[in-house]
């Protein structure tokens, strides 16, 4: 087996936060208990390029137990728990390419020896591995069966390979379903992202102005934990009916360069580019803060504010570099502008991944029986995998619902009952 890893002595820490993690995550666990019953998996190889998390763990530990041979890679070079990858290699036997703060090339060399197994299947977490299939390993494509994509920014990327008639192999939005974009995005990011925000600055948000860029499932979730400590939200959206309902929610909504001399706090979440630029810096206040809740480093143009900066203090806190304006004002930039809540905290709880990664396990299970029926696209999540994981979700959770009588089920599907 091989792998690159930071030190393999931090296994036995590892391995005590993925048990942790694994408390929370009983619906990922049912799953991997019925995986190693069944082996759906059995020969697969599978290439993973998401999150080197304690959460990541147990999904891939989930695939394992399904009889799959798994490669994991980082799918951002700040957010690898390198005590996580310690024990994926030694104590779970899978081979990890992935390190705590490597370069750009070695990011990319990591991808590309996770795709050395070369994969049946693949699971990504921002487009990265598929990218790199399409662009730079075609001559693996033939062999790749299809694919699962976790996140926002990976969907859009796909659509649009899909598109261009670029994308080679089906893909599944697992991002899409609702107990993902749902809980993931809304509760998972808004208590993540303020987890990293105070881990990282100790500030306080009451009686502060936070600036939300993005009002979807993340900005919501950013919007609302934010009010609820307390603070003064204003939402910025190019949506007309996002910012609509921001508003109705009772958020100001105005520019960005409106926006940018009231804000003391900065959270963008948007998967685009330049959400943040020199026009706004210009106007912000002195000691205003940016994080990025984003996949990828480019929703605060960093360049601009190096270009803009006369000096920039290095690491004034941890996770916290302090750029000097010319009349003297600072802006503090949280994680080099990355994904702040993997940069500086630990991810989204293991409870709310568990859906997620629930979703990610079944959807590989279903794509195994269902990929050669598939043509190449982007594809939704089956609704009953959707329903499978909120079911299970709330059973954990020692919660009961209703179920329609006949009649009920009669009304609903009958034309024929009028008022």
């Amino acid at each position: 087996m091989s792998y690159d890893i930071a030190d393999p002595d931090l296994a036995g820490q590892g391995r005590a936060r993925t048990e942790w993690a694994d408390r929370s995550m009983p619906v990922l666990r049912q799953i991997r208990e019925r995986f190693a019953r069944l082996r759906p998996f059995a020969g697969l190889r599978m290439a993973a390029c998401l999150h080197v998390t304690t959460e990541t763990a147990n999904l891939v530990r989930t695939l394992a137990a399904g009889g799959a041979q798994v490669a994991l890679c980082a799918s951002n070079p700040l957010s690898t728990q390198d005590d996580t990858a310690a024990a994926l290699v030694r104590e779970y036997g899978i081979s990890v390419y992935a390190r705590n703060g490597v370069s750009r090339a070695e990011y990319y060399r990591h991808i590309e020896q996770a795709l050395q197994i070369r994969p049946d299947f693949v699971f990504d977490d921002g487009c990265d591995l598929v990218n790199t299939l399409h662009m730079a390993r075609r001559d693996l494509l033939a062999t790749v069966k299809g694919g699962c994509e976790e996140t926002t920014t990976g969907v859009l990327r796909l659509r649009q390979m899909a598109a261009d008639g670029a994308l080679e192999f089906p893909v599944v939005a697992v991002n899409d379903t609702d107990t993902k974009h749902m809980f993931d995005n809304r509760y998972g990011t808004g208590q993540s992202t303020l987890d990293a925000l105070f881990r990282a600055t100790n500030t306080l948000l009451a009686g502060k102005t936070v600036v939300v860029a993005g009002y979807g499932y993340c900005g919501k979730g950013l919007a609302e934990r934010a009010r609820g400590m307390g603070a003064r939200v204003v939402v910025t959206e190019i949506d007309p009916t996002k910012a609509l309902d921001a508003v109705m929610q009772g958020y100001q909504v105005m520019p960005m360069a409106e926006a940018a001399p009231l804000g003391d706090v900065f959270l963008t979440a948007t998967g685009n580019r330049d959400v943040l630029r020199r026009e706004h810096f210009e106007r912000m206040k002195d000691g205003a803060i940016l994080a990025n809740s984003g996949h990828f480093d480019v929703e605060i143009d960093v360049r601009a504010l190096e270009r803009l900066a006369v000096a920039v203090n290095r690491q004034v806190r941890p996770h916290c570099d302090e750029y000097v304006l010319p009349d003297g004002r600072r802006l503090v930039l949280l994680v080099e502008g990355r994904l702040v809540n993997l940069g500086a905290a630990e991810g989204h709880p293991g409870a709310v991944m568990d859906m997620s990664f629930a979703d990610q396990a079944l959807t590989a299970a279903w794509l195994v029986r269902h990929h050669d029926s598939l043509a190449p696209g982007v594809y939704e999540v089956p609704a009953e995998i959707d329903e499978e994981v909120a079911r299970l979700k709330l059973a954990s959770m020692g919660v009961a619902i209703d179920r329609l009588t006949s009649e009920q089920e009669e009304y609903l599907t009958s034309w024929r009952s009028g008022s």
